[in-house]
């Protein structure tokens, strides 16, 4: 038997909407079923304005552009993230202040943040680890208190929610991923949610290569013309078809992944307390957007040897982020071991299980029994 981690799988109406797309004769940006998507999110999370993008990097860099980042601008993020989380505001200059994370979220630990703050702080980026949410109430009334920006990178966390609202709404900003690992995908894609109504214009200009573009589709000027920075962040509307035909079945997509993740934690439960292993855990006041399964292994040896042990048993498990303080960048901007302790220690213990729509019960019951062989003694 092979598992792999992660599978793209249809919906249905994928294939029907792209062939319509092509026969409508709009397959580049901005078309019918982009529009779509657009009015799909905003209706459903109540955000000002959502525009599909080519990835989730591309909205990141957006929401940068927008927040007017310049050289010598520190923004604060965990170090616990992909690179792009951090790479799209160093892009434009930002000095990156990472942050250490929480031990039972592995979110930005909001306790730490205050510490982090200087007079040069522009933005605080957080990141929805898993699709748990961070702890927002505390997160925004800090940044309120000092006049900085939230940007949330939710990513993992499309439709979870923090108090009975929905991730992606409480930032000024925030940006979606669907790329194919993540519970809705169309290969490549992201979206950027607007919340604050006066940077819609801008980020239509910024979306559209810097031109007033839009604008004239809506008849609002008679010709358009560059006015301001940016670049080609539209996706063709074929990966719109597909990623409306996704999101159209989101209930029945998020069921399915609710019961795998439920699978995952009932079937390895005894068994990691019995051998000191870690499962995720969810706030009761979170409701998490089932985006992924780990365990965190009582040392890096034991997580390794696991890894190999699944890999051997014909089942693709992985790591996940390396602390970005110490990478090559982040060293360059003063990253040290012992930064961010919590970060260091996770990263180093952390393992991922196959998570992915077309997942069957019988893959489930094969992953989980091999696991369950697995010793820490």
């Amino acid at each position: 038997m092979q598992i792999s981690f992660n599978k793209a799988s249809l919906t249905g109406n994928e294939i029907d909407y792209i062939l319509d797309a092509v026969n409508s004769g709009h397959i580049s940006g901005d078309g019918n079923y982009s529009k779509k998507c657009q009015k799909l999110l905003c209706e459903v999370l109540g955000t000002s304005s959502a525009l599909l993008t080519t990835s989730c990097t591309d909205a990141l860099e957006m929401a940068a552009i927008l927040l007017n980042i310049t050289p010598g601008d520190e923004v604060l993020f965990p170090s616990y993230t992909f690179v792009s989380t951090v790479n799209a505001f160093v892009l434009m200059g930002a000095v990156p202040v990472f942050v250490d994370i929480r031990r039972d979220t592995l979110n930005i630990d909001e306790k730490l943040i205050s510490e982090k703050i200087t007079a040069r702080t522009k933005a605080i980026v957080v990141v929805h680890y898993a699709g748990v949410s961070c702890e927002m109430d505390t997160i925004l009334e800090i940044a309120k208190q000092r006049g900085i920006h939230v940007v949330e990178d939710n990513a993992h966390g499309l439709f979870g929610k923090y108090k009975g609202k929905y991730l992606g709404t409480f930032g000024c900003l925030a940006t979606q991923s669907f790329h194919e690992t993540k519970n809705f995908t169309c290969g490549e894609g992201g979206a950027l949610l607007i919340n604050d109504q006066s940077l819609i214009e801008r980020a239509e200009i910024i979306r559209d290569k810097g031109t007033n573009r839009s604008k004239f589709y809506r008849g609002q000027v008679d010709k358009y013309t560059w006015v301001d920075v940016g670049s080609s962040y539209l996706p063709s509307d074929i990966l719109s078809a597909f990623l409306l035909a996704q999101l159209e079945n989101s209930a029945a997509i998020q069921m399915i992944r609710n019961e795998i993740w439920d699978y995952y934690f009932k079937a390895l439960y005894d068994w990691s307390q019995s051998e000191g292993v870690t499962l995720p855990f969810v706030p009761t006041h979170c409701d998490q957007a089932f985006h992924m399964f780990y365990l965190i292994l009582p040392s890096e040896a034991l997580r390794d040897k696991l890894i190999l042990f699944l890999k051997e048993a014909g089942i693709y498990a992985v790591f996940h982020y390396l602390p970005l303080h110490l990478s090559p960048m982040g060293v360059r901007f003063g990253g040290m071991s012992g930064d961010c302790p919590v970060t260091e220690d996770i990263s180093s213990r952390i393992i991922r299980l196959p998570f992915y729509n077309g997942i069957t019960k019988t893959d489930l019951a094969y992953i989980t029994d091999m696991v369950k062989k697995f010793t820490c003694s």
